[in-house]
């Protein structure tokens, strides 16, 4: 008799644990719309590190002046590498209200996805670019317009 009431309560404990649980598949849903957004937020904060570092490259262009050696390829490619990024940060504001869920929403986040991959390439060739051709010389520091026409 103690084992058929043992059973019971088993049998009632995991019918009651399955009622609370939510379908198997609204799970996996849920998930995955839960995991995209904070991959794009992931993917934002990164942006917004890249943007900052490109922000201060473009300082230093600009108080250098055409003293260097690449004053307009470097602005033209900084600037074009923060004006992506802009691009990419309103995309990414775009595919994060979208609930993937909905076909319709999946079908639109597949085709921005895309699109927000070639622009991060394009952005990361602009910076393997930038970096190759140098902001700073660390045998020189950083020397305004202003200090350097004073100078005899």
């Amino acid at each position: 008799m103690t084992e058929l009431t043992t059973r019971n309560r088993f049998e009632n404990s995991t019918m009651a644990q399955m009622e609370e649980r939510p379908n198997e598949t609204e799970m996996k849903s849920m998930d995955a719309n839960r995991y995209a957004t904070k991959k794009t937020i992931a993917q934002g904060m990164l942006d917004i590190a890249l943007l900052t570092a490109n922000a201060s490259q473009l300082k230093y262009i600009l108080q250098v002046g055409e003293q260097h050696q690449f004053y307009k390829l470097m602005l033209i490619l900084i600037s074009l590498s923060i004006v992506l990024q802009l691009l990419v940060g309103i995309l990414f504001v775009v595919i994060g209200s979208l609930n993937i869920n909905k076909q319709h929403d999946q079908t639109a986040a597949i085709i921005l996805n895309d699109v927000i991959l070639v622009v991060i390439f394009i952005i990361s060739v602009v910076n393997v670019i930038i970096s190759g051709f140098g902001i700073e010389y660390s045998s020189q520091p950083l020397r305004l317009i202003d200090q350097h026409a004073k100078a005899p």
